[in-house]
């Protein structure tokens, strides 16, 4: 995978963002987009005085840097609060040395790191799934990363590999063929997006002598001429022990592990380089003059957009910091300058920005989408005057302290896992030369003054530099439908390629106690108030952060027929007023602390998600409870989201993943099933607000409320402060409830192919009903979808449909379950010409799974892998919280927590037989692709 370009809000966070497709959850709706924040004016700069004293415990104490004799950098940090460790190695190369005629050769090297070595010829990502490490690798402007984290007692293995891989890969012309078609089934999902198109036009325009205004994964023209020698002489150049960093953090002994790296790492010779593939000489930065006309795409899409970038210093200068508090000041939150001239005025729908900074250089970008009809001149000459105004009148002390602050508990919150470390680690070291750059920016950041966010403003985002660019969609969607199986995808055949058996896998892992560290054994407490509320607290001082994660039985099943996206309206809209505080203060009071708490609507809930310094949890907390009981929904801000909501739909109705979600869900429920329903623009003008209130009074209850919080704080302290916030919500009559009707199996394979016009890659769901959360088949089951299609580089069809054949970048299976419900499905991205092989080619592998079952070898990899990627998850606050808190809402005991994984461990091979062959169903499947194919015509609905 490699980088795309995206908007966030900390600094260097391109590396924390990746486009490695993942399976949508078909019981979910959309995530509500709900974030706001607020002010407590006592204690106003508590959380960046908090930020001064803990930022070094948190992300440099006891990094220790080693440089061995052959060059490579070693970076360690010990963190011994999980059992758990990640190994991650950066190249000092990515897309940013290429040149046209190359670009994209950093990237799919990367892919080409997978296919094995002379010592290993085999999938690499079959022996890190064997491993049960979370392995992944991405490219980008200034470096290519490759990462995995493990239990501890692997940790050498995964030294071991990424060593071979180092010195050893092959690149082989039948394995580049392949994987040549992976990336640009890759490509082609990205050029779906006109978001993707018109920045891939624009940077260009701002870096027309530079190879930051080239695409870091490439174009399919260049991808299509690489050649097996151009390939292996970049990979000679630029990997080898001196263009890396090796990255530790997490529960190992130091001295120990450096001993480890020498002898793994040490004996690997520099290589000598030819220097005529080094272009970043040539590479002078050198932005252009802005252009006086907006570079304009008129293609097939949904929306409008406005994206202007402006050049930007490398990521050293001094001006970075002050770059970064101005960023937020104009785009983040409710209270940000853009968002008040620009989506409060109806103007847009959403206005995202980032500050990019990078070795060579950086960037400023904003992205406008409009609003429903609006026009794009009169959104730039709205931002324009904005910016401008800022310049000349200046930003308040309180703005800045506001950003200072958030800013910094972004950094914080964003590092409380082992592998962000690492990533933070490692990209400072790679982008900035110095693994301690965090450290000095934060610094800097703290001593940022208003005069200098007007400084940089007048210094940068001049309206000389600024390069624009305007799309505007020339074309509506199509959609064409058959009930019919098409022909290709039920005839073809193929002939499977000879796959490596379990036992080969096994040859090939480095030695390994394969045996599982114990993992600690607490449990949260558990505490129920009289209302029904029920809260589960675990103590973690291990980051001064908390994480919160919440459950609301309020979910989309409740919406009607004719008003659907009802339960969305709610919870987008809980934070947009109280009855004592308006959605600026709301929003205030969050901002000002750095903290954030979100609504995300799904099928059968609502899920809270909050996370805040440790001191501000209270803040958190009395928020929370003041918009689940007193939030009054506002005319004036439901209108607003009602337009945003339909403009929002408009975009989701032109994204192939979409719509092919939406399709094959209501392809497998019935018309009037709880799982039926989605949005459409005549549900959304149907809401009302009085329709919003009564369902609000209905579904948020205490009763049907779960709160589960992991984190720094004291036990008693924090029940007893959820018992003022809320023991006095109060619950009238019984909890409404649904009865989800039988849904029958398909009697035969149905095939839907919605087209939409303009796109480049298609994408596929295929599945049908399956178990719920409560089948005794559902651990047998998790093991077979391990088998079948849990990784998409190790199982049966990542193996046969991916690697083999080089038909999709993606492809995945899972059991979807639910408390009422489930769903079998299997999602693919790939080239509009591969989809009917793709999809002949899986479903023969279900045919082959159903009949024949899977061996012993591979129930006990898949447990394995299961268990330790189990293990893992444990050790990231975030996932560890929505563990216990789900637990609890399917009514599980909360030993559920640690002995789920003794539940897998017993699954036996007759059980995961019997589950094949009662659980897949390749004659009786939903196959839906969306994508730009030529049917026939006919709405979605």
């Amino acid at each position: 995978m490699y980088r795309f370009f995206r908007f966030y809000k900390y600094p260097l966070s391109l590396l924390f963002f990746s486009l490695w497709l993942v399976a949508v959850f078909l019981l979910s709706d959309q995530p509500a987009h709900s974030k706001h924040a607020a002010i407590f004016n006592k204690e106003k700069y508590q959380s960046t005085l908090l930020a001064k004293t803990i930022m070094p415990s948190t992300l440099i104490e006891n990094v220790r840097k080693t440089v061995l004799e052959n060059g490579l950098i070693v970076l360690t940090k010990e963190v011994h609060t999980a059992p758990v460790v990640t190994v991650q190695v950066w190249y000092k190369v990515g897309s940013g040395d290429e040149e046209p005629g190359t670009n994209g050769i950093a990237h799919q090297l990367e892919h080409m790191m997978f296919k094995g070595t002379n010592n290993r010829p085999i999938q690499f990502g079959r022996l890190f799934s064997a491993l049960g490490s979370d392995s992944n690798a991405f490219t980008s402007y200034d470096q290519t990363a490759y990462y995995g984290t493990v239990e501890r007692n692997k940790l050498k293995a995964l030294l071991v590999l990424e060593a071979d891989r180092m010195q050893n890969s092959q690149i082989e012309p039948e394995q580049l063929a392949s994987e040549k078609r992976v990336v640009i089934s890759e490509l082609q999902g990205y050029e779906n997006s006109p978001e993707y198109r018109l920045n891939r036009a624009v940077m260009q325009a701002v870096f027309p002598n530079h190879a930051y205004g080239l695409p870091v994964g490439g174009t399919k023209a260049d991808v299509e001429k690489f050649e097996v020698e151009q390939v292996q002489k970049y990979y000679r150049n630029f990997y080898s022990p001196d263009n890396a960093v090796l990255v530790i953090v997490g529960d190992f002994q130091t001295a120990n592990t450096l001993e480890t790296i020498k002898e793994v790492f040490g004996k690997l010779p520099k290589k000598v380089r030819s220097e005529e593939l080094g272009v970043r000489s040539k590479n002078v930065f050198t932005p252009s003059t802005s252009l006086r006309t907006p570079i304009v795409l008129r293609e097939p899409g949904a929306g409008r957009l406005l994206q202007v970038v402006y050049p930007l210093p490398d990521v050293n200068q001094p001006d970075v910091p002050a770059l970064d508090v101005m960023d937020y000041i104009l785009t983040e939150g409710r209270n940000s300058r853009l968002y008040q001239v620009l989506v409060e005025s109806g103007l847009a729908s959403e206005v995202t920005a980032s500050v990019t900074s990078l070795r060579e250089s950086g960037w400023y970008e904003v992205l406008v989408t409009a609003g429903s009809k609006q026009d794009l001149k009169k959104i730039d000459s709205v931002l324009s005057s904005a910016i401008a105004n800022l310049a000349e009148k200046g930003v308040t002390s309180e703005e800045v302290e506001r950003a200072k602050t958030q800013l910094t508990a972004d950094v914080i919150l964003s590092n409380r896992d082992i592998t962000s470390q690492a990533m933070r680690l490692g990209n400072d070291q790679t982008t900035a030369g110095d693994y301690r750059y965090t450290d000095r920016y934060l610094a800097a950041v703290r001593l940022v003054k208003p005069t200098d966010v007007v400084a940089v403003i007048n210094k940068y985002l001049t309206k000389e530099a600024r390069t624009v660019g305007f799309f505007e969609p020339t074309q509506k969607r199509i959609t064409g439908i058959s009930d019919k199986p098409d022909s290709a995808q039920t005839t073809e055949n193929f002939s499977f390629g000879i796959p490596v058996l379990p036992s080969e896998v096994g040859k090939y892992l480095p030695p390994v106690d394969l045996t599982t560290d114990a993992i600690a054994r607490v449990l949260p407490q558990e505490f129920k108030f009289t209302n029904g509320l029920r809260i589960l607290l675990l103590p973690d001082n291990s980051t001064p952060t908390v994480t919160l994660s919440g459950h609301i039985q309020a979910g989309t099943e409740f919406d009607p027929e004719k008003k659907a996206g009802l339960a969305a309206f709610v919870a987008e809209n809980l934070l947009n007023g109280t009855k004592s505080k308006d959605v600026l203060t709301i929003a205030k009071v969050l901002a000002e602390r750095g903290a954030s708490l979100n609504f995300e609507v799904y099928r059968e809930g609502v899920h809270i998600e909050g996370d805040s310094l440790a001191g501000d949890l209270p803040i958190i907390l009395k928020i929370l409870a003041d918009v689940v009981k007193n939030s009054t929904f506002p005319v004036k801000e439901l209108e607003l989201h009602r337009q945003q909501s339909l403009s929002d739909l408009q975009l989701e109705l032109d994204e192939p993943s979409e719509v092919a979600r939406r399709i094959f869900v209501q392809s497998i429920y019935p018309k009037k099933h709880p799982l039926h329903t989605f949005p459409t623009e005549e549900s959304l003008q149907q809401i009302q607000r009085q329709d919003v209130i009564d369902f609000k009074a209905k579904h948020y209850r205490p009763d049907t409320t779960v709160l589960a919080l992991v984190g720094d704080f004291d036990l008693d302290k924090v029940r007893s402060l959820i018992k003022n916030e809320f023991g006095n919500w109060e619950v009238s009559g019984q909890a409404p409830t649904l009865k989800y009707p039988t849904v029958p199996m398909l009697k035969k394979m149905v095939s839907v192919n919605p087209v939409l016009p303009g796109k480049a890659q298609a994408v596929t769901y295929m599945g049908y009903t399956s178990i719920n959360r409560y089948d005794p088949r559902f651990h047998a089951a998790l093991v077979l979808n391990q088998i079948l299609g849990g990784d998409t580089l190790s199982s049966r069809l990542g193996a046969e449909v991916r690697d083999r054949q080089g038909l999709s970048y993606g492809i995945y299976s899972s059991f979807q379950t639910g408390k009422n419900a489930g769903i079998f499905m299997i999602e693919m991205q790939t080239s509009p010409e591969d989809s009917s092989k793709a999809i002949a080619s899986t479903r023969q592998i279900l045919q082959q799974i159903h009949q024949q079952g899977v061996t012993a070898l591979e129930v006990e990899t898949a447990k394995r892998t299961f268990i330790s990627n189990y293990n893992v998850s444990l050790a990231n606050p975030e996932e560890l919280t929505d563990k216990i808190l789900m637990n609890e809402v399917y009514g599980l005991d909360k030993g559920e927590l640690h002995s789920f994984t003794d539940k897998i461990q017993k699954v036996t091979l007759d059980q995961v037989n019997q589950a094949a062959r009662e659980l897949l169903h390749p004659d009786q499947i939903v196959v839906v692709t969306a994508g730009p194919s030529v049917l026939a015509e006919k709405s979605i609905r």
